[in-house]
């Protein structure tokens, strides 16, 4: 009698990680300067895109800075509050999840 071998393919279904995007608010006192470093040093964007941004900071009153797992997105948000208060700018940035 010839064995029927069945081959049963497991699907796992992963989901992916929920995603952040860290979002800086313009405000009076942070200058353009420090949002620009601020970029350019923690979000590792190059001059032009650093420039852009914060340019859509300064107009539109938010900018995106990226999209992040939650963790990364806590940690870029704990990096910016602690030089903006190290650097005595009011500079707010939040994460929010990405839908």
């Amino acid at each position: 009698m010839p064995k029927i071998i069945e081959k049963i393919k497991i699907i796992e279904e992963i989901t992916p990680p929920s995603m952040y995007k860290v979002v800086l608010h313009n405000d009076d006192y942070t200058t353009m300067e420090f949002v620009i470093m601020i970029l350019r040093t923690i979000f590792h964007k190059n001059e032009v895109e650093a420039e852009a941004i914060m340019l859509q900071v300064h107009e539109m009153g938010i900018g995106s800075c990226g999209l992040f797992t939650k963790e990364i997105a806590r940690t870029k948000v704990n990096q910016v509050k602690i030089l903006a208060k190290e650097s005595g700018f009011p500079l707010l940035v939040t994460a929010e999840k990405d839908f």
